[in-house]
């Protein structure tokens, strides 16, 4: 697994302070982009918190998330939180050292007093005396939230005073980009109330023994979920319901439990569990397997494995403002492109941190996450040896069917109302649900003429 060192500078460690105003916490960022550029300290807003607990139980609650993991886990990892500023909202999010949960906090306008944020992406620093800190806040107090440095120290900084090194595997950087791809396919299957989202939550184990190994089922059953023990029409996959632990912290504030997943198929499935609050939403997405993080999924790779995706994704990224919500077709009336070609950008895009995805408003939206995540589509193994195998000549494409030439065994690849099939290993125990195998792949990109290493096919 390739790793890399993300070097987070801050001008000095987050903190909760006291001021003339009131208890004020001030969330330190480390470089970032912004419509003026990369900075090396941005600052997104200074205003009131409308509810100050839910907020500060909702950020404990991301970065419980980014300092887990929930398989191996004697193995530590923890990254910072990423917040990004949208014009109307802050949104922080994190993933798991494991690679299989990934979170955010919407902080939406109501949350922030009516106050505008500023637009861009970086990391905040969430340390441990802030995370005690903010676990006494109180919901009675006013409370000022700074996200960036304060307007006297942003021309006074002389440099950081607070460096942090973390590893920061390609599987992470996959797996974010994944998580966008996979919930980009989820509709709303269930909407519980107060009452009956904070029971079946509170119901749920909160430790991987061997009652909650391998994935449940749940269907939703007038106002609750109910379990069923197999995956039965409008039922929604719940992998390792362990993974759902850092919703208890703003159960009592939430006002409604929202389920989000694809059609049942039979087959384990991610899902995306969003408790909403007071002015905000915290939404958890898991993997298919605790085991199984969302780098292997394959999604992302046939908006990869085109040119065309490529060259849409630089003219539809230059049309990206910050948005919180990207309408598809107006992007496709301003880029002249069709509305699936722009699907097939946001695609790519996503895979350089450059958007998410929103359940709640069914959209993307505009973020510039702080690293190179280009880095997680050059290392993609799958792609990787698919450009080697169709840059070799190791394809060979005869009507609807293709042979593949792949060490020293031959795979054949059947084309059949638009999907790829082969006689490799992977293709017999996903059948297609964790996106192509590199023998697909590789026809696919023959197939479309994709430059590749050794020339054009």
């Amino acid at each position: 697994m390739t790793r890399s060192a993300q070097a987070l500078a801050y001008a000095r460690p987050s903190a909760l302070e006291s001021s003339q105003a009131g208890p004020l916490l001030g969330l330190e960022t480390a470089g970032g982009l912004t419509p003026r550029g990369a900075e090396p300290h941005p600052r997104f807003f200074s205003g009131f918190l409308t509810s100050p607990d839910v907020a500060a139980r909702g950020l404990l609650a991301v970065a419980d998330v980014a300092s887990t993991r929930y398989y191996q886990r004697t193995l530590p990892s923890s990254l910072d939180p990423v917040v990004t500023g949208n014009g109307d909202r802050l949104r922080f999010e994190s993933f798991s050292g494991c690679c299989g949960v990934y979170a955010r906090l919407d902080v939406l306008q109501e949350g922030l007093d009516g106050a505008r944020t500023g637009h861009g992406t970086t990391n905040v620093d969430v340390n441990n005396p802030l995370r005690e800190a903010l676990s006494r806040i109180a919901g009675g107090d006013p409370l000022h939230l700074r996200v960036g440095p304060d307007e006297m120290a942003v021309t006074t900084l002389d440099g950081p005073v607070v460096e942090k090194k973390v590893p920061l595997p390609d599987r992470w950087l996959r797996g974010f980009a994944e998580a966008q791809v996979v919930s980009a396919g989820f509709d709303l299957r269930a909407e519980l109330p107060a009452a009956e989202a904070v029971r079946f939550l509170r119901s749920l184990p909160r430790s991987s023994g061997g009652s909650s190994r391998g994935a449940r089922w749940v269907v939703p059953a007038g106002r609750t979920l109910r379990p069923t023990p197999r995956p039965v029409a409008g039922a929604v996959c719940l992998p390792g319901p362990e993974r759902l632990a850092a919703l208890q912290r703003v159960l009592r504030h939430a006002t409604s439990l929202r389920v989000y997943g694809p059609v049942a198929d039979g087959a384990a499935t991610a899902s995306a569990w969003e408790v909403v609050l007071p002015g905000m939403r915290l939404t958890l997405t898991l993997s298919p397997d605790a085991s199984r993080g969302f780098s292997g999924e394959g999604g992302v790779l046939d908006a990869l494995a085109t040119d065309d995706a490529a060259a849409d994704a630089e003219l539809v990224s230059v049309l990206l403002a910050w948005e919180p919500r990207i309408d598809t077709a107006d992007l496709a009336e301003q880029s002249g492109l069709t509305v699936e070609r722009v699907r097939a950008a946001l695609t790519r895009l996503g895979t350089a941190g450059r958007v998410g995805y929103d359940l709640a408003d069914a959209a993307y939206f505009h973020r510039e996450l702080p690293y190179d995540a280009d880095r997680a589509e050059r290392h993609n193994p799958r792609l990787v040896a698919a450009r080697q195998l169709a840059g070799s000549g190791a394809v060979v494409c005869d009507g609807d069917v293709a042979a593949v030439a792949s060490g020293e065994r031959r795979y054949q690849v059947r084309e059949r109302d638009g999907m790829l099939s082969c006689t490799c290993q992977w293709w017999v125990d996903y059948r297609g649900r964790r996106g192509p195998c590199k023998h697909a792949l590789a026809v696919r990109m023959v197939r479309r003429g994709v430059r590749v290493a050794g020339g054009v096919r």
